[in-house]
C-alpha cells in the first residue's frame, strides 16, 4: 500500500477553473475512472475521473477553489497488488440486469492460484466520446467502422461536425467492433457511448487492479458458450452513461451532476424549471426536492418567470396573415452568436468612436510587397498591418488589453497580445485568434490569417482556436460601407471595425490632394474606458497606420 498524489490532468486550458463539486470525502473507496471533482469554466462543465482505484486519504481542494493543470486534487492510498485482496462483492459489479451474461463472469480458477501475465481474457468495453472541448452536442457525419471490423489503436471511429469544426475521433485501443451505438446524423456529446469493442487483455496485476470487484487476479473471465455476448465490465458507469444519454433536453441549459440528473428522472422533475442554489447556479439534490415539494403543494412558479430576463417579452406575430412566408432554420452558429451578442449588448454600455486613417503610403508599400510575395502563395493584406498597429496601440494604452472582473471591482490587465479576427463563413461569423501577435512578423501574421480563415470556412476550427482573445478586429472593407458600430466581443473591452477605404480630398495646408482614407470604428466598454482615452487610442492607431515607420519604434 502506498499514498499517491492525484493531480489535475490537462484540461485543455492553462487558466485556472473553479471547483463546483467535490464528489468524494476522506475514507471513500474510489474506482478507477470514478468522478473525483466537477469543474466549471465559462464555457464548459467537466467531471475529473480518478486515474487509479484506491481510498481517499486527504483532500487538497474544496468547493469554490480555483485550480489548473498539475495542481494536487487529493492524496489516495493505492496498491499495485490490489489483485491479491479478495473482492467485496464477487461478480456483483457485472451487469446483474442481464442474466445471460452472468455465467461468463464465473472464475475458472480458485482465488489462491497465482496471477499469470501470460493469460489473457476477452472483454467488451464501451468506447465513449472523449472531451472535445465543448459541452454542446455535435453531429456525426461519418461512421468509419462497422460491426465486426478490426480497429487499430488511434484508428478513426467516427467523424463529427459542428458549426465550427470537423473532428475525427480515434479509438483509444485496438479491438473488434462488437456493436455500434450511433449512426450518421446522431448528435453526441462528451461521454456518449460510441460503440462496444471486444479487446484482449492480460490477466495480471494490472487487470485485477482495474476490476477488483469482479474477480480475483487469478480468475479468467471466459465468454459463456450459451450466450456469445461478451462480458461488459464496469457496469455501473455504463448504466450511468445510458441513463444520462436518455435525458430529455430541458427547457433551458442547466448545470447539474449525474447524481442530481438521476434523482430528477426518478422524481419526474424538469431540471429546466429548477432554480439552482449551488455555485454558479448549479442544481443540487436539495433544489430538486424543493421543486418537487413545491409542485405537490400546487404552488409552481411559471416557467416563464423562472427563465425571465427582466426584459419585456416580444409578442408572437403571425406574418402569414400579411402574405406568403417561408420558415428557415437558423444554423447553430447563428443561434450561438445571437446569444453571445445579445448578452454583450445588454451587459456592456457601448460607445463607438470614429476616425479615418490616411493609408496612402501604407497601401503603396503593401502593393509592392504583395506582388513580390505572390509567387510564394502568401497574401499580404491590409489586415496584417492592422494587427501590428493595434498591438502597438494596446501597448501604449493597456486598459484596452484588459477584462473587467465579474463583480466589476477589478480590472485584469493582460501581458499577452492575442488578436481575434472576425471571419465571415457560409454558416455565420466566427472569431479565430492570432496568439502572441506582438512576437510575429507581418509575413507570419499574414500566413496565419490565411490558415485560420481557411479552417473557419472548412469548419475545422477547434474551440481552443477561438479562445483567449484580448482585442478583436472586424473588417468589412472588402464588402463596402463607410462606418458601423461593432459589438464588443465580451470578455474583451473593445473592438475595431474597419470599413471600405476610399480616396478623399485632404487639405495639406496649401491645397487639397487625393488621399486614400480608411474608416475606423472603435467600440468600447464605457465602464472601463473613458471617451477621452478612446479618442487618444484611435488617434494613435490612425497615426501609426499613416506612417508605418512608427511600427519600428
Amino acid at each position: 500500500m502506498s499514498n499517491q498524489e492525484i493531480h489535475l490532468p490537462d484540461i485543455g486550458t492553462k487558466d485556472a477553473v473553479d471547483i463546483i463539486e467535490v464528489t468524494v470525502k476522506v475514507g471513500d473507496s474510489v474506482e478507477k475512472d470514478g468522478t473525483l471533482i466537477v469543474l466549471e469554466s465559462d464555457k464548459a462543465t467537466m467531471e475529473i475521473p480518478s486515474p487509479e482505484a484506491g481510498v481517499v486519504k486527504e483532500l487538497k481542494v474544496k468547493v469554490g477553489d480555483s485550480i489548473k493543470t498539475g495542481d494536487v486534487v487529493l492524496v489516495m492510498e493505492t496498491s499495485a497488488a490490489t489483485s491479491s485482496a479478495p473482492p467485496e462483492k464477487p461478480a456483483a459489479k457485472v451487469d446483474s440486469e442481464k442474466p445471460a451474461a452472468t455465467p461468463a463472469t464465473k472464475a475458472t480458477a480458485p482465488a489462491s492460484t497465482p496471477a499469470s501475465a501470460s493469460k489473457t481474457q476477452t472483454i467488451s468495453k464501451e468506447i465513449k466520446l472523449p472531451d472535445i472541448g465543448t459541452k454542446d452536442a455535435v453531429d456525426i457525419i461519418e461512421v468509419s467502422v462497422k460491426q465486426g471490423d478490426r480497429v487499430e489503436k488511434d484508428g478513426t471511429l467516427i467523424v463529427l461536425e459542428s458549426d465550427k469544426a470537423t473532428m475525427e475521433i480515434p479509438s483509444p485501443e485496438a479491438g473488434v467492433v462488437e456493436t455500434l451505438k450511433v449512426k450518421v446524423g446522431d448528435s453526441v456529446s462528451t461521454g456518449s457511448v460510441i460503440l462496444t469493442l471486444i479487446v484482449t487483455e492480460s490477466v495480471g496485476a494490472d487487470v485485477a487492479q482495474e476490476v477488483p470487484s469482479v474477480a480475483p487476479a487469478s480468475a479468467q473471465v471466459v465468454p459463456s458458450q450459451e450466450s456469445p455476448t461478451p462480458v461488459t465490465l464496469h457496469a455501473e458507469p455504463a448504466q450511468r452513461s445510458t441513463q444520462e444519454a436518455a435525458i430529455v433536453k430541458p427547457s433551458r441549459e442547466v448545470h447539474a451532476g449525474p447524481a442530481v440528473r438521476r434523482l430528477a428522472r426518478e422524481l419526474g422533475a424538469d431540471l429546466g424549471l429548477v432554480l439552482g442554489t449551488g455555485p454558479r447556479n448549479r442544481i443540487l439534490k436539495e433544489d430538486v426536492h424543493a421543486w418537487v415539494k413545491q409542485r405537490l403543494s400546487a404552488s409552481v412558479v411559471a416557467a416563464s418567470e423562472v427563465r425571465g430576463s427582466g426584459l419585456p417579452e416580444l409578442p408572437e406575430i403571425d406574418f402569414s396573415a400579411f402574405g406568403d412566408t417561408e420558415t428557415q432554420e437558423l444554423s447553430r452558429i447563428n443561434r450561438l452568436s445571437a446569444t453571445y451578442l445579445h448578452r454583450a449588448w445588454v451587459h456592456i454600455p457601448h460607445v463607438t468612436q470614429f476616425d479615418e486613417a490616411d493609408i496612402t503610403d501604407l497601401e503603396a508599400f503593401r502593393k509592392v510587397e504583395a506582388a513580390a510575395l505572390k509567387a510564394s502563395g502568401t497574401r499580404l493584406t491590409i489586415l496584417a498591418f492592422l494587427v501590428k498597429a493595434v498591438v502597438k496601440s494596446l501597448k501604449q494604452f493597456p486598459r484596452f488589453n484588459s477584462s473587467l472582473s465579474k463583480d466589476g471591482n477589478t480590472l485584469i490587465l493582460k501581458k499577452y497580445y492575442h488578436i481575434g479576427i472576425a471571419v465571415d463563413t457560409p454558416n455565420g461569423l466566427v472569431v479565430p485568434v492570432i496568439r502572441n501577435a506582438d512576437q510575429k512578423s507581418l509575413l507570419e501574421i499574414a500566413q496565419e490569417m490565411q490558415e485560420i480563415s481557411a479552417k473557419a470556412r472548412d469548419k475545422k476550427l477547434q474551440p481552443a482556436d477561438m479562445q483567449g482573445g484580448c482585442f478583436s478586429i472586424s473588417s468589412l472593407g472588402g464588402i463596402g460601407g463607410t462606418a458601423f458600430t461593432p459589438i464588443v466581443n465580451w470578455p474583451e473591452v473593445s473592438i475595431l471595425g474597419v470599413s471600405k477605404m476610399a480616396e478623399k480630398p485632404q487639405w495639406n495646408g496649401k491645397k487639397f490632394k487625393p488621399r486614400l482614407m480608411l474608416p475606423l470604428s472603435l467600440s468600447y466598454d464605457h465602464r472601463v474606458i473613458d471617451g477621452a482615452e478612446a479618442a487618444r487610442f484611435i488617434t494613435h492607431l490612425s497615426q501609426t497606420l499613416g506612417d508605418i515607420r512608427r511600427l519600428l519604434l
